[in-house]
């Protein structure tokens, strides 16, 4: 018996090409985002996790090579235990460009529902589904007035989860919301 390794999967991108990414890291730096973690977002990130009941949530700009969370909100109690009981990465300010799902919501400028990561074979294999237990995700654009995607705003689950149009026009809300306020603090030269 000879082993055949799998054939590639055609036209399956795990991570989304991004040619808008240079021009957004220009305008993140413009606008003096994406570099350090602020307060008012991570405040914004635990009322967000409050408002859906989430243990995650995020504000997130995708960058050309990484992603940093700027606003975070985490579990007290960390990750998930994996089925041997060894324990998970914990999840910090920064994650590469191909792990988790906002560069997908980035590139397709539209909010995404996965309410079982495993549902979806694009998703079930994203590095945050094993190393952080992420198993549902709810995120939408961060927009501002030129109509480039600027990052996201999302809560995960470490558990499948019904977002439901609630969650969907909440996570789209507050998207809108934000971007608004982050594009008057430049404009005002004022904190969030």
């Amino acid at each position: 018996m000879s082993y055949e390794p799998p054939r590639p999967i055609r036209g399956l991108l795990l991570t989304p090409e991004d040619r808008e990414a240079p021009a957004r890291a220009r305008r993140l730096c413009s606008l003096g985002l994406g570099e350090r973690a602020e307060p008012a977002l991570d405040a914004f990130a635990d009322h967000l996790a409050r408002l859906t009941g989430a243990p995650y949530a995020m504000v997130n700009f995708v960058g050309e090579e990484r992603q940093f969370f700027a606003g975070l909100r985490v579990p007290a109690e960390g990750p998930p235990a994996r089925a041997d009981g060894t324990r998970r990465t914990e999840l910090g300010r920064t994650l590469p460009r191909e792990h988790g799902f906002c560069p997908h919501v980035v590139v397709r400028h539209k909010a995404l529902v996965l309410e079982d990561v495993c549902d979806y074979p694009r998703f079930a294999g994203n590095p945050v589904v094993d190393e952080h237990g992420i198993r549902s995700y709810l995120g939408a654009p961060l927009i501002d007035s030129t109509g480039m995607a600027l990052g996201t705003v999302c809560v995960a689950d470490v558990a499948p989860r019904p977002w439901g149009r609630a969650g969907l026009e909440t996570i789209k809300s507050t998207a809108a919301e934000l971007a608004a306020r982050l594009e008057r603090r430049t404009d005002d030269g004022l904190p969030l």
